[in-house]
């Protein structure tokens, strides 16, 4: 291995890889200056520039290519789905005591999963992620958002489909392959080479449209093959405020140029979760908690991770239900005080509170027919809770 630059990437946790200039350690991106510093990319936070180099930077900066691009796209509107920083017992006994167990294995994905030969060469296999998928479009399909079976074998047929955070796109490659769909949207802000993608793509009757957008900013009814188009919203693991966004863009907007026939969203790391976001604060306030409360709930979801025994962590909760009544005679003391067990416990607690705001608005905004419910056991995974909904 030659010599490299001495440059430490701090989020890379290694050197540069770039060989160095003559008599000197580092290459000529990371040279010291005499009088200049490291500062963050305007544009681009995830790479530092030299501060004398900014302007010249800003005008090259990969990621603004991308951006002016986007700006360009109809269905690019900024923050359309961010919210807005002003909007206006035990909650959890209270609100979440309906969360029933729904792990569903729908028969057309169990064929597909016994047909390993034909399915996993072309996308890897790991099941604990099928199990998944398979119960989130199971329970989607359990609240009557498919068509019932056609003739054709025993394949069903859906609407189009939006998947956000797709990933690598294989929650819509499962459901391609077993329920039959005309047209795939998938959602990504980051470029990912989807080894799913190609698999879709072979699929003749289908059309596939891949956008590389934040949600945050993507207006639904803006895309011209989807308008006037009955479609499913689906994700699974949608990150902290990722879930508001996604509801926001299907749900609150929702006019007659699209067409939502259900959605069936698996919520994930509500620590990452905003007030500017969320889309229940009337919720919140409702209970009495201002932005400074939510965001302490947010926080304590951080514990749900403390203990990794997560069985009966259900009958925990109801013990401690108190806590997040204020009950206690010394609350800061009562939660220094906790075992990890118990924090754990308070921390699933919040992620359902937290989940049991946005069902509420889902249910406000016309979709009655909507549920939280525990879609794989906790073995599977922790993140367990899934959003479904359909008019």
């Amino acid at each position: 291995m030659g010599v490299r630059c001495k440059f430490w990437l701090l989020k890379k946790k290694r050197f540069c890889a770039i060989p160095p200039l003559p008599n000197t350690e580092f290459c000529g991106n990371h040279s010291a200056r005499s009088d200049d510093r490291w500062i963050q990319c305007s544009i681009d936070p995830s790479h530092s520039v030299l501060e004398s180099n900014l302007e010249n930077h800003l005008r090259r900066c990969p990621l603004l290519k991308h951006k002016n691009s986007l700006s360009l796209q109809p269905f690019y509107q900024k923050g359309i789905n961010g919210g807005d920083e002003e909007d206006e017992d035990s909650v959890h006994a209270s609100i979440c005591k309906d969360i029933q167990d729904s792990y569903n294995m729908p028969e057309v994905c169990r064929n597909w999963i016994n047909r390993a030969n034909d399915c996993f060469r072309k996308i890897p296999f790991q099941e604990k992620h099928v199990i998944q998928q398979a119960s989130i479009l199971g329970n989607l399909e359990k609240l009557g958002a498919f068509k019932s079976c056609s003739s054709v074998g025993e394949q069903l047929h859906s609407p189009a489909v939006v998947e956000f955070g797709a990933g690598r796109g294989y929650l819509t490659q499962m459901l391609a392959d077993c329920y039959g769909v005309s047209k795939v949207f998938l959602i990504e802000r980051k470029s990912y080479k989807l080894k799913a993608d190609r698999s879709l793509r072979q699929k003749e009757s289908l059309m596939l449209e891949r956008l590389r957008i934040d949600i945050e900013d993507l207006n639904l009814n803006a895309i011209g093959s989807l308008q006037g188009v009955p479609y499913l919203a689906i994700g699974k693991h949608l990150c902290g405020p990722a879930t508001d966004m996604t509801l926001r863009c299907c749900v609150g907007e929702n006019d007659s140029t699209s067409y939502l026939r259900g959605l069936s969203i698996a919520t994930c790391c509500h620590h990452l979760c905003q007030w500017k976001h969320y889309i229940n604060k009337s919720f919140f306030l409702s209970q009495g908690m201002s932005k400074d409360e939510f965001h302490a709930v947010t926080w304590f979801t951080s514990w749900a991770v403390d203990s990794a025994d997560h069985e009966e962590l259900d009958t925990k909760i109801r013990e401690n239900e108190k806590v997040l009544a204020g009950e206690g005679d010394d609350d800061d003391d009562l939660l220094r005080n906790m075992c990890a067990r118990d924090r754990a416990v308070l921390g699933f607690m919040c992620k359902d509170i937290i989940d049991a705001g946005r069902l509420m608005w889902i249910r406000e905004h016309g979709l009655e027919k909507s549920e939280l419910v525990k879609y794989v056991p906790s073995n599977i995974s922790p993140e367990n809770r899934l959003l479904i909904a359909s008019y």
